[in-house]
């Protein structure tokens, strides 16, 4: 190695160290300087994260406020479409509704056993006399032998004669059964089960021509028709009695008021002639005194030959008044009354009465068969009471609240309906709008004191 190369290379190794040594102090200075900026910048990122969460709703407003009208928008649109799905399944609901109603109407008509009458006889011996008709065909058929037939003639172990003796068997076996569940119905037909019972001969008869059916015997159609129509009958017969007795009652009814109106104007006459024979006696006297009297005295006796003279003339009148009544069989009161507690509001018993006081009447009918007193909203005097009575019967027959009774003469009105009736048929009348409806409404008031 020369001496030239040894040179620089000492004066290299000195200047090589300085460079390594003040690198290293470079690199350790800008390490430092990395490593306060990474935590410089870790700070400002935890910072800025920080300011991110605190102001996130202020950032992000006018996107949430966007979404929140884009979540507007459809919600309305789903509030429109359920609505229009509520007003059609609302619309399908009262449907199923009514549906509803008449099915409960027809269930409970036909546990009440709804019975539509067949017959219309007047009475109830024509009824009798038809259900003796009817029993009188059923034997004509079973003697003629067509109440039952077999379309095949059979034969028992080669006999004919053995097969008649078979079929005949069994056709008065099945016919016998028949009869006795028919007249099984019969016997326990009731106003309320009729219906069921018809359905009970039919599946009967169904039931034992089926079994039947093997060996061709068929109980006929037209025999069927006979034992419902008996059934029938018999069901029609027991209202027709109900009805007739019910009339009967309601025509006694009627001759006991009749009988009391009688009572009450034959003793308005007795009274009225018995007033008027003592004022006439005492105006006699008062006259024959009056010849002897004079001055003061004589203006006493003219002043009570007055008085006499004016209660002579009301005790003729009220007898005069008796005598017509008792005369017109057709005059009387026809009355509007309520019971609020009794029966609830807007139903009202229109009836009639002869009485001289009708008030008498009203008060029977508020006895001890309702809970509380009637109140009385019109009492309407007619020439023809009972044809005013029959004639707003007439017009309110759909709104009775009894429609199988008619002598029950309650009705589901308003007042004011009544009153253009009676104004229509009658002419003008006062009615009293308010019942007063004393010792009920004092009663709730007791309630409602007794609750607290």
């Amino acid at each position: 190695m020369s001496n030239g190369l040894q040179i620089t290379i000492l004066v290299l190794i000195p200047s090589v160290f300085l460079v390594i040594y003040f690198g290293r102090k470079i690199i350790s200075r800008l390490k430092n300087e990395v490593e306060e900026t990474s935590r410089a910048l870790r700070e400002k990122s935890k910072l800025a994260t920080h300011l991110q969460i605190k102001y996130k709703n202020i950032i992000n407003m006018d996107q949430e406020v966007l979404k929140r009208k884009k979540l507007a928008i459809q919600y309305n649109k789903r509030i429109l479409e359920l609505k229009e799905d509520f007003e059609k399944k609302k619309d399908v609901y009262q449907k199923l509704q009514r549906t509803i109603l008449e099915i409960e109407d027809n269930i409970e008509m036909n546990s009440f056993g709804l019975y539509k009458p067949h017959y219309d006889f007047e009475t109830s011996e024509e009824y009798k006399i038809e259900m003796s008709n009817i029993r009188t065909k059923q034997k004509e058929m079973i003697k003629d032998g067509v109440a039952i037939s077999c379309s095949t003639e059979w034969t028992l172990e080669g006999s004919k004669k053995e097969g008649a003796k078979m079929t005949k068997r069994n056709m008065k076996l099945m016919i016998r059964a028949f009869n006795n569940e028919c007249d099984s119905a019969v016997l326990k037909v009731k106003w309320n089960n009729a219906s069921q019972l018809e359905n009970r001969i039919i599946k009967s008869y169904e039931i034992i021509n089926e079994l039947g059916k093997p060996n061709k015997i068929t109980i006929q159609d037209k025999y069927l028709k006979l034992k419902l129509a008996e059934l029938r009958l018999t069901r029609e017969l027991q209202q027709k009695i109900f009805d007739e007795k019910e009339e009967q009652k309601r025509i006694k009814a009627e001759m006991r008021e009749e009988q009391k109106a009688i009572r009450e104007f034959e003793n308005m006459q007795k009274k009225a002639e018995k007033e008027e024979a003592q004022y006439q006696d005492a105006l006699d006297k008062a006259r024959a005194e009056l010849q002897t009297a004079h001055g003061e005295e004589a203006k006493i006796f003219e002043e009570k030959i007055k008085r006499l003279e004016e209660q002579l003339n009301e005790a003729h009148s009220n007898k005069e008044r008796a005598i017509s009544r008792a005369q017109q069989t057709k005059s009387g009161h026809v009355y509007v009354i309520s019971n609020l507690g009794s029966f609830g509001n807007e139903v009202f018993k229109i009836g009639m009465t002869r009485r001289l006081d009708p008030l008498d009447r009203v008060k029977e009918l508020g006895d001890a068969s309702v809970p509380f007193s009637f109140d009385i909203h019109a009492m309407i005097f007619s020439e023809n009471a009972p044809k005013l009575e029959a004639d707003l019967h007439r017009e309110f027959d759909e709104k009775r609240v009894n429609k199988v009774n008619f002598r029950k003469e309650f009705f589901n009105i308003t007042l004011k309906e009544i009153e253009q009736k009676v104004k229509n048929l009658h002419g003008e009348i006062e009615f009293t709008k308010l019942a007063e409806a004393r010792e009920y409404r004092e009663t709730i008031n007791l309630l409602q004191v007794s609750k607290k």
